[in-house]
C-alpha cells in the first residue's frame, strides 16, 4: 500500500484550520459560524473514514493495470519524475473537476463540497463519501507511465495542496502569481453561486487550464457561496445523498424510460420532460442579499461545549483508523467509519433540535463503552479502554444535565406562555 498522504498531512490540516479561525475570532470578520464549522468537519471525518476504504479498492486495481501495461520505466524517480506526475494529475483533475460540476450523476458526488454557505479552511475538508470512488475513472490513464502507488500518493498530495485556496483571509495576489496558480482568488469564483461565476476556475493547483479550455473568470463583484439547490441541513448523510436522491426520485417519476437511463448523464439540473424545471437561487450583485439569508438552525441549548469536546475526540479516532499503521482489520475499520457517522449525524441533531438526537446519543454512548472499549484493549494498553469508559461516562453525565435543564427549561417556556 502507498503511503496515506491524509493521515500524515492530518495534524499540519487541522493547526491551519484552527490558526485561520482564531485569526478570524480575533478579526471578528465573520468569515467562520459554529453550526457551519461542526456540519464542515463533521462530514469531512466521515468522508475520510469511508474514503480510506476506496483507496483501498483503488491500490490494487491500479497495480494490476500497471504490471499489465506500464510503458515507462525511469531508472530513478527525480524531480523530473515527479514534476511530469504533479503535472499529469493537475491536467486530469481539471476534467474530473470539470464533469463534476457539469454531468448529473458526477455532481452528485462532487455537490457535498459545494454545499456550505461559507468559504474556509474548515469548507475545504468538507468532501463527498462517493466522488473519491469516480476519480477512479479519471486518473488510471496515469498508470501507463508511473506505479499505482506513486500515483495514488501523488493524488492525495494534490488534493491536499487543495486547501490552501478555500480562504476569504488571503487576498488577491500579485499578477505574476494569479496568472498561472490557483490562488485564493480564483478558488473563490470557483465555490460562488453568482450568475457569472457559475462553473469556473476548475483548476487544482494551476488555473492556466481554464484559461486554456475556457473556463476561466476573474473575480470581479463580491462573491456569495454555496449551491443553487441549498441542502438546508447540517445532517451528513443528506448533506452527501441530497442529488443521489434527486436523480433517483427523477428516474422513478418519469415515464420515459430512455429518460430514467440517460438524465444520471445528462448536463447536471436537466430533468426529464414530463418533470417540471427545479427550483434555483441564482445569486447577482444587483439583487439584495438579504432575499437569500444564509442556513441556520435553532440549537438544543447547552450542547456546543459537548459537541466540540466530541469532535476533538472524534478527530482523534478518526486519526487512528485511518493512519497507516493502524492495526484494526478492515471490518473494524468499517465498525469506527459507521460509529463515527452516526456520532457526527447526532451533532446536526443538535444543531437543529431534533427529536431523536438525545435518544440515539444515549445509544452511542453505550456502543462506544461496550465496543470500543474491548476493541482498544485488544491493541492497546489496558489504561486506553479505561479512558474511553471514563469519558463514556463523562458524556452520559453531561448529556444527562442537558436533557434535564433542557426539560426545565421548555416547562418554563410553556408556562409563561400560559399566562
Amino acid at each position: 500500500m502507498p503511503i496515506n498522504v491524509y493521515a500524515a498531512f492530518t495534524v499540519p490540516v487541522l493547526l491551519l484550520v484552527v490558526a485561520e479561525v482564531i485569526y478570524c475570532l480575533v478579526k471578528k470578520n465573520g468569515y467562520y459560524t459554529y453550526q457551519d464549522s461542526i456540519s464542515s468537519l463533521g462530514t469531512a471525518i466521515v468522508n475520510q473514514s469511508v474514503n480510506l476504504l476506496v483507496a483501498a479498492i483503488f491500490y490494487p486495481a491500479y497495480s494490476f493495470l500497471s504490471d499489465l501495461w506500464q510503458i515507462w520505466h525511469p531508472a530513478e524517480k527525480g524531480f523530473l519524475y515527479y514534476s511530469l506526475l504533479f503535472i499529469g494529475i493537475d491536467f486530469l483533475f481539471y476534467w474530473f473537476h470539470r464533469k463534476g460540476h457539469t454531468m448529473n450523476m458526477l455532481w452528485a458526488a462532487h455537490m457535498p463540497h459545494h454545499s456550505t454557505e461559507e468559504m474556509n479552511y474548515a469548507v475545504a475538508l468538507r468532501a463527498s463519501i462517493t466522488q473519491r470512488f469516480f476519480s477512479f475513472f479519471f486518473y488510471w490513464p496515469l498508470t501507463l507511465f508511473f506505479p499505482a502507488g506513486d500515483v495514488l500518493a501523488m493524488v492525495a498530495f494534490h488534493l491536499v495542496l487543495q486547501l490552501i485556496p478555500h480562504t476569504r483571509v488571503i487576498p488577491k495576489l500579485p499578477n505574476w502569481i494569479e496568472s498561472w496558480m490557483n490562488t485564493p482568488s480564483h478558488h473563490r469564483v470557483h465555490h460562488a453561486c453568482n450568475k457569472c461565476y457559475i462553473d469556473k476556475n476548475y483548476g487544482g493547483f494551476l488555473i492556466i487550464w481554464d484559461k486554456i479550455f475556457g473556463s476561466y473568470a476573474d473575480e470581479i463583484e463580491k462573491p456569495f457561496y454555496g449551491v443553487t439547490t441549498p441542502p438546508r441541513t447540517w445532517d451528513p448523510t443528506y448533506i452527501n445523498l441530497q442529488w443521489w436522491w434527486y436523480l433517483f426520485s427523477d428516474s422513478i417519476q418519469t415515464k420515459n424510460w430512455w429518460d430514467k437511463i440517460r438524465l444520471w448523464f445528462m448536463p447536471t439540473g436537466w430533468r426529464p420532460s414530463d418533470l417540471p424545471p427545479r427550483k434555483t437561487y441564482v445569486y447577482s450583485h444587483t439583487v439584495p442579499t438579504s432575499e437569500w439569508p444564509k442556513f441556520s438552525s435553532k440549537e438544543m441549548p447547552g450542547t456546543r461545549a459537548y459537541t466540540i469536546l466530541s469532535l476533538f475526540v472524534c478527530l482523534g479516532l478518526m486519526f487512528l483508523s485511518i493512519n497507516t499503521d493502524s492495526p484494526f482489520t478492515t471490518a473494524e475499520k468499517w465498525a469506527i467509519s459507521l460509529f463515527l457517522w452516526v456520532t457526527c449525524t447526532c451533532w446536526s441533531g443538535f444543531l437543529e433540535s431534533r427529536t431523536w438526537a438525545k435518544p440515539v446519543e444515549f445509544i452511542r454512548i453505550a456502543v462506544q463503552a461496550l465496543l470500543l472499549t474491548p476493541l482498544f484493549n485488544q491493541y492497546y494498553p489496558a489504561y486506553v479502554g479505561n479512558l474511553v469508559i471514563a469519558f463514556s461516562v463523562l458524556q452520559l453525565i453531561w448529556l444527562l444535565q442537558i436533557h434535564f435543564f433542557n426539560n426545565k427549561l421548555q416547562n418554563s417556556n410553556n408556562l409563561n406562555a400560559a399566562h
